[in-house]
């Protein structure tokens, strides 16, 4: 599966069109089952880029590659997953209050 489709990728707003925003909206969640690690995109280039927040080893802010999530093999053969019925949010409501300190 596709992490982005292309009803997906006309939906998510371009690179630095929410960077002044205190509360950006995701539009796509990934996650990969297997680990801790979750994918919340906020912005994309329409290509191949995402800018989004990452939490994994550390929590941050910052750009990742859909064809390097799509290349991603677990244990099993488990690939990296798109959340199927996530609807645009804004981080913070996803996040709760403490994610200011991001």
């Amino acid at each position: 599966m596709k992490l982005i489709n292309q009803e997906l990728a006309k939906q998510i707003p371009a690179l630095y069109s929410q960077e002044k925003k205190t509360d950006p909206m995701v539009y796509v969640i990934f996650s990969a089952p297997w680990s801790h690690w979750i994918w919340y995109v906020t912005e994309f280039d329409g290509k191949d880029t995402c800018f989004g927040f990452v939490q994994g080893d550390y929590d941050e802010w910052g750009y990742f590659s859909i064809s390097e999530l799509e290349n991603v093999t677990g244990p099993e053969g488990q690939k990296i997953e798109r959340e199927p019925y996530f609807t645009p949010e804004p981080i913070k409501q996803l996040l709760g209050e403490d994610f200011d300190k991001f």
